[in-house]
């Protein structure tokens, strides 16, 4: 089957409507492999709390980390046992064109409702070429575009974003460079989801953006799902920003996978080279869930420091 021969059951519209997207965490077993039995009852609790939709091997979900066999594996997993629940958004994405077409392929065959893109990142390429090489994955279903600067080394300019909106498969643009530039493309009718968690209210409800694919919903998914459905709420936005910038001390998931395994919800196994936040800041972690109520994160267990020897390191899975 010809790319362009791909078809998909989602419409571009269902995903440009959606508001809270969850950059999902994968978590491992003591030897490396995913645990699914924990991926499973962690997507049923974003389910249960309101979010429409779920990254998969995203950045955060470590998608750098797998081979493109557990990668696809993965996203047809959620496929099969959620996508009649919520919208799976398949991250592949990669440096390589012809790696994005081919896992592409594979991600809209197993059943993924939409695309996520990131430029070529390390080798970088000039601008033609940006277009070049999203103009080759787009024709295949729903893709949202995803520019991370930080992450890539490079940015994608409007320039590149007003000529790729052409698309009729162009679902919109996951910003992170700034609410100025997030409003730079809602005042063209540009969809935008924010991603940067610290700015996602503002982008919300003062830049127009549709939503936020969210790192910080891994774990207070009601608490975020309000930020984005119920209007205005600096308040909350307030009391959610001691977890964020937590959260962010140092590059995503570190963070995230330490808080999640301080929370019981994961086993704490790390893939290199991701290592658990050191004790100081487990600690702060454990005054910010009291203070910000341990109802309002996901899971059931208490809260708990953890010791250093409590974590599992592996660079061989």
């Amino acid at each position: 089957m010809r790319s362009s021969e791909v078809k998909n059951r989602t419409s571009v519209e269902e995903i440009k409507s959606l508001r809270l997207i969850t950059a999902i965490k994968t978590p491992y077993l003591p030897d490396g492999r995913f645990d699914l039995e924990a991926y499973d009852a962690l997507v049923n609790m974003q389910i249960e709390d309101g979010v429409e939709g779920v990254i998969v091997g995203g950045t955060t979900g470590e998608g750098q980390l797998m081979g493109w066999d557990e990668h696809i594996m993965l996203i047809g997993h959620t496929v099969n046992c959620f996508g009649g629940l919520i919208k799976v958004i398949g991250n592949t994405g990669s440096n390589s064109t012809r790696e994005a077409i081919h896992a592409t392929e594979q991600g809209f065959a197993v059943g993924m409702h939409a695309a996520l893109h990131i430029n070529p990142y390390y080798g970088k390429t000039s601008l033609e070429g940006l277009i070049s090489h999203f103009d080759s994955v787009l024709p295949m279903g729903p893709t949202i575009i995803y520019n991370g600067p930080s992450r890539t080394g490079q940015d994608v300019p409007p320039h590149v974003i007003h000529t790729l909106v052409q698309s009729p498969n162009m679902a919109g643009v996951k910003e992170c460079v700034g609410n100025d530039r997030v409003e730079q493309y809602t005042s063209k009718d540009i969809v935008v989801w924010s991603g940067n968690d610290d700015e996602c209210h503002d982008s919300r409800w003062i830049y127009g953006a549709t939503g936020v694919i969210s790192v910080t919903s891994n774990l207070v998914p009601s608490l975020i799902r309000k930020l984005m459905f119920e209007g205005k709420n600096p308040s909350l936005n307030s009391k959610l920003r001691p977890l964020i910038e937590w959260l962010f001390c140092e590059p995503n998931p570190i963070g995230l996978n330490t808080a999640l395994a301080q929370l019981g919800v994961v086993r704490p196994v790390f893939r290199l080279p991701y290592v658990p936040l050191p004790l100081a800041k487990r600690i702060e972690f454990v005054n910010i869930v009291k203070a910000l109520g341990r109802e309002n994160f996901i899971g059931e267990k208490h809260v708990q420091v953890l010791e250093d020897e409590d974590f599992v390191l592996i660079g061989r899975y």
